[in-house]
């Protein structure tokens, strides 16, 4: 008899969060002052991760980190948070960083990524871990480390009848028989309006762009639309997620990713998928009313509190 599959794997990269907060962005060759700093965990898959494992699910977390302070950083984030780490250390790579300006009025982001030693992952890495997608229930992965790598992890995922998440973050060309292979592909409404050439500004558009990922092999296409909520796209229905608000808007930075993250938790524990992007919403909704990104990730208790509100 086979074994149960359960939790999710995560494909992805953790970089070091520096975020600088203040009121713009300086122009080139302009210093400006700013009103806050501070240095966390980050990396759309493990934020993803970190959202997950708060929301109640096991979590085995798959990437390569370089021997340095970040990556120390990064090993102590997975033990606190009970993350099972799958991960290769480069001695000639430096553990990933990102530059985030936050404006500190509206909470509006701008990301420089650098992926550091997890930019070198290929195919043979996600092979040494494919024993962790196999045994799990859902698969996430995203565009943050070479596609190659991506590509193998849901085909390994595919094979062995994992439900599969593609969180195509950043955006950018890669080859579309990577659709085929996923049950659920979950970009935001500009990586959507890139990938279909569609404008994703309402809805209906987003209905538009959601038919065409279906047409390009996609099981669902869950689309998030900041504050709009989200489309649950497929599966014969097409379904409003409206956003849950839980205060004050404070930083948006990591609320895509508390989105993946809660939404593989709650597919991975059997919901429904409605039930389960509401959940991934709650998640988010907590998300931006915190400063940072892993860090902003909120508890199962406190989402099921916010959820319990309607």
């Amino acid at each position: 008899m086979a074994a149960e599959k359960r939790g999710v794997a995560i494909l992805g990269i953790f970089v070091a969060d520096l975020a600088f907060r203040a009121s713009r962005m300086p122009g080139i060759g302009e210093t400006i002052a700013g009103s806050g700093f501070k240095m966390g965990p980050g990396g759309k898959g493990s934020n993803q991760a970190v959202a997950a494992a708060r929301a109640g699910a096991a979590v085995t977390f798959i990437s390569k980190i370089g021997r340095d302070d970040f990556g120390a950083v990064a090993k102590a984030t997975w033990a606190r948070e009970g993350i099972a780490a799958r991960v290769a250390e480069a001695a000639d790579q430096p553990t990933g960083a990102a530059y985030i300006f936050v404006n500190d009025r509206t909470g509006e982001n701008a990301i420089i990524v650098v992926s550091g030693a997890a930019g070198t992952i290929g195919a043979a890495d996600v092979e040494t871990a494919g024993d962790a997608i196999r045994g799990s229930a859902v698969f996430v992965t995203q565009l943050e480390q070479p596609v190659p790598a991506a590509r193998r992890g849901l085909e390994i995922a595919r094979e062995a009848g994992v439900v599969t998440v593609f969180n195509p973050a950043p955006a950018e060309p890669f080859d579309e028989a990577l659709y085929a292979l996923c049950d659920y592909v979950t970009p935001n409404e500009s990586e959507a309006a890139m990938l279909t050439g569609l404008p994703v500004a309402t809805i209906d558009d987003a209905r538009r762009a959601g038919d065409l990922f279906l047409k390009k092999g996609v099981g669902t296409a869950l689309i998030t639309l900041g504050e709009q909520g989200a489309l649950l796209h497929g599966g014969g229905r097409s379904v409003h997620i409206p956003v849950f608000k839980a205060g004050p808007v404070v930083e948006t930075a990591g609320a895509g990713d508390a989105f993946n993250g809660g939404f593989a938790a709650a597919i991975a524990r059997g919901d429904d998928p409605v039930a389960a992007a509401r959940f991934g919403s709650a998640v988010a909704g907590i998300s931006v009313t915190r400063a940072g990104t892993a860090p902003s990730m909120p508890t199962l208790a406190e989402v099921e509190a916010l959820l319990a509100q309607g």
